[in-house]
């Protein structure tokens, strides 16, 4: 069964043309990352950010550079599943001044703030995320984790074009094997097994300044099978593209079809269901526990996030028809508005 009408790229590609419009040959998905984001000009329209999220059965730690071309903003938050407690800290540079966002995926990253140090290394296919920050929850900490990229593994990456001035390439990787552990004062928490994940969300970009979206993503085991997803919405909707596809055993199933998120707004703590619209690629339900509310409201920026933390259960199919079950696997799911 062919899973998508997008066009696959192969060959390495500027995002971006000499006066900073959407290179047309960008247009595309491919299984590794191929695009030179060389972002230019649309002066306050740039965003760029580094997302990373560990999970564990047990646990689960976020960081994430962004500069969203006035402002720069690093972020960590921690969250234990059987208890629920939770930490969140955001530091701000005004003019992103500090943030130096890589063209290139694969490339290291460092932040260096006073009251807090992030860095992410790439070296030889790892990546090593470590954070240091002398108050987090009331305690100092310091978070080192590695985060190995599998060779040939697979990964979604694409560009959404709204149009020629405004575009989006993303490169979402699930399911990248992680251990490490994060120091919390005297306590020290630790992320191992065949069931810890990372995640990277990779974004660069020019946007229009008002903005929705859906999110939704997991890294978990069904059986001896390794699964990973990544769901977008409303973001993508009347583009030809999506950022919508399955990592199966380290390769990647590029879904070209929409996505039906149904949740209630009115209250996000209720069970929400994710159907692919044409095929039987996607049948999932997804049950928070941990409701995430980020709000930013600084100069011209405005953004109001619900993350959920939750667990996945439904069904996975392959290319081929093959049925995988999902099974209590933890990720997330969200609904962003942002003004920026």
């Amino acid at each position: 069964m062919k899973t998508t009408h997008e066009v696959e790229l192969n060959q390495p590609v500027d995002l971006c043309d000499a006066k900073g419009d959407l290179n047309p040959t960008a247009k595309g998905w491919s299984r590794f990352p191929l695009h030179r984001c060389n972002l230019k000009r649309h002066p306050l329209r740039k965003k760029a950010w580094n997302y990373w999220c560990i999970t564990s059965p047990t646990h689960l730690f976020s960081v994430t550079l962004s500069n969203v071309d006035y402002l720069g903003l690093a972020f960590i938050y921690f969250l234990d599943f059987d208890t629920n407690e939770y930490y969140e800290k955001t530091v701000m540079s005004p003019f992103g001044n500090g943030f130096d966002m890589p063209e290139y995926v694969e490339e290291s990253l460092h932040y260096n703030h006073k009251d807090m140090l992030v860095e992410f290394i790439e070296k030889d296919g790892d990546i090593k995320l470590q954070v240091q920050t002398s108050e987090f929850g009331g305690k100092p900490f310091e978070a080192n984790f590695t985060v190995t990229r599998p060779k040939n593994h697979e990964t979604l990456n694409v560009v959404i074009p709204w149009s020629q001035s405004r575009y989006q390439f993303t490169s979402k990787q699930e399911c990248l094997p992680a251990s490490g552990k994060l120091i919390m004062g005297n306590n020290q928490i630790s992320f191992s097994g065949d069931e810890c994940f990372g995640c990277l969300d990779f974004g660069r970009g020019v946007w229009k300044y008002s903005s929705s979206w859906n999110w939704g993503a997991f890294s978990g085991k069904s059986g001896s099978n390794t699964i990973g997803l990544n769901l977008g919405g409303k973001w993508t909707d009347g583009t030809g593209f999506t950022e919508n596809g399955i990592v199966l055993n380290g390769k990647l199933i590029k879904i070209g079809e929409e996505i039906r998120f149904q949740y209630d707004p009115q209250n996000f703590m209720k069970p929400w269901s994710m159907k692919s619209n044409q095929s039987n690629l996607v049948d999932l339900t997804f049950t928070p526990f941990f409701e995430r509310i980020a709000k930013t409201e600084a100069l011209i920026l405005w953004s109001e996030v619900h993350q959920m933390i939750g667990y996945y259960d439904g069904i996975i199919q392959d290319e081929n028809g093959t049925s995988y079950s999902i099974k209590r696997i933890p990720g997330w799911a969200e609904e962003h508005h942002a003004r920026w």
